[in-house]
């Protein structure tokens, strides 16, 4: 939900975007959680000149996470840049992020590299390839550490072999509504996908938002991931939409009224929590999905999602805020974003 997703894609109405992230570790140094903070160091100036000899052409800004303020870690992680995980290294992790924001690189997060691609809607065959590039031309660089049967090792024993996470986040209120969501998640992680939330392990699933991934990174190869992975979330787009026809077949004048009713609360709230906001931006997207809302304006509204979180509130009006004032500056800028629209 970064400035990639901005742009619109024919999937977007159920599949919100697409992450791939391949882990990588370099054969001379230990994994992450054993280096010294001096070694850390080391290896991330061997990375960085890496990538300038590599990436000349490219623009990709660099961060170490211990110069941010928390504000700024959590912004990142909010807009779905870097992951949970990188910030809890502070002395020893950093990033790069490419000025599209379609590419970062993570150093010293669980492992010495992860390479991130994300992209709108379901994008899973782009994504890789752009993923794979940035890795075959680092690799060709750096001795990264294989092993001809197992794979690319990793600090995780549940990443190695081909170290790929494949990610959809999906939204599904239909299916949420209909109590068929559960069923579906536990089908999906029978035949080896795992459900998260919308900001990966041990997260919550908020605004009926999803992120849906390969479990298995051993034994198949890439390609056989990504095309399992896009097999099944075109299932999954399927039956959403085949859920939304279903209710507005069967029950429309219900959800007309579920979704004005958060678009009432969303007009008139003079405080609202990013969690409640969530829920009920959920259902203005869902209206503008199934045609109650037709306003083009709504096209936006995934960014808005990520300008409503905590971090990014606080850095759009340049202040820190309490809870209250963040809940009361939320409100308005809800509010404001939906002001004068037709429906």
């Amino acid at each position: 939900m970064a400035r990639p997703l901005e742009n619109t894609s024919k999937d977007q109405d159920v599949a919100v975007s697409t992450r791939i992230r391949v882990a990588r570790n370099l054969n001379e140094y230990k994994f992450p959680l054993y280096m010294s903070i001096e070694e850390s160091d080391k290896l991330t100036d061997s990375i960085l000149i890496t990538m300038k000899e590599t990436f000349n052409d490219s623009n990709y800004r660099f961060y170490r996470i211990r110069d941010l303020t928390q504000n700024e870690r959590l912004m990142y992680i909010e807009q779905h840049l870097i992951s949970p995980g990188l910030i809890q290294k502070m002395d020893k992790s950093s990033f790069l992020i490419r000025d599209d924001e379609k590419a970062t690189i993570m150093i010293n997060e669980e492992d010495h590299l992860r390479i991130q691609t994300l992209l709108p809607g379901l994008n899973l065959d782009e994504a890789w390839l752009s993923c794979s590039d940035i890795d075959d031309k680092l690799e060709s660089k750096l001795n990264f550490a294989y092993h001809k049967e197992l794979g690319y090792l990793t600090s995780c024993p549940t990443n190695v072999g081909t170290g790929l996470r494949a990610s959809v986040m999906v939204h599904l209120p239909c299916l949420t509504m209909t109590g068929n969501a559960n069923s579906l998640f536990e089908a999906l992680r029978k035949i080896g996908l795992t459900v998260r939330g919308i900001y990966g392990e041990g997260s919550e699933a908020i605004g009926n938002l999803y992120q849906i991934s390969n479990q298995i990174t051993l034994g198949e190869t890439e390609e056989e991931i990504i095309n399992k992975l896009n097999k099944l979330i075109s299932q999954v787009v399927t039956k959403e939409r085949n859920t939304r026809k279903f209710l507005q077949n069967k029950k429309g004048i219900e959800v007309e009224d579920k979704v004005f009713r958060s678009y009432g609360i969303l007009c008139n709230s003079r405080l609202i929590s990013s969690k409640e906001a969530m829920k009920h931006l959920s259902n203005v997207k869902l209206a503008y999905d199934m045609g109650y809302i037709t306003d083009t304006k709504l096209e936006g509204i995934l960014k808005l999602m990520v300008d409503i979180m905590p971090a990014n509130l606080q850095n759009i009006v340049n202040k820190e805020a309490e809870k209250e004032e963040r809940d009361k500056v939320r409100a308005k800028l809800i509010r404001d974003y939906l002001s004068g629209m037709e429906v």
